[in-house]
């Protein structure tokens, strides 16, 4: 899998996913960017959001379950010093319909401890490379 980002000037970048669709990024305006776009870290819990709220969906149609209403919410505390990672994360899933609570408590397990990779990928180990003016630099960063 590849994405890229194209620099928009200022702070903003746009990336044109896998899939085929663009996201554009941006910094807060007291940081030099012009609120075009999410920042990062707001991407990145959404990302969080988006990855174990698919995961319990198809978790649950395979258990012949389908909820009529399904919101998540997903909560982070951030480190003070840079990098300024998140540190914590609370994901809240508002659940309604005709569904058997063990089995959504285990659809919910399932996706947190097995099958979220999003979430099970923030700790993983970051290697670095870079291109600049045109000459590939060290292989790792």
């Amino acid at each position: 899998m590849k994405t890229t980002l194209d620099w928009q000037g200022k702070m903003a970048f746009k990336g044109e996913n896998p899939s085929g669709h663009e996201v554009t990024m941006d910094a807060a305006p007291e940081v030099g960017g012009e609120n075009t776009g999410p920042r990062p870290m707001e991407l990145l819990l959404q990302s969080v959001a988006g990855c174990t709220a698919i995961d319990i969906v198809s978790i649950l149609t395979k258990m012949r379950m389908k909820p009529t209403s399904f919101t998540t919410e997903v909560e982070g505390e951030r480190a003070e010093d840079h990098p300024r990672k998140f540190t914590k994360l609370h994901i809240h899933y508002i659940l309604e319909g005709d569904l058997d609570e063990s089995k959504v408590v285990r659809a919910i397990k399932l996706s947190k401890d097995q099958y979220c990779s999003v979430s099970h990928t923030l700790s993983a180990e970051i290697t670095a490379s870079y291109t600049l003016n045109g000459v590939k630099g060290k292989e790792n960063v």
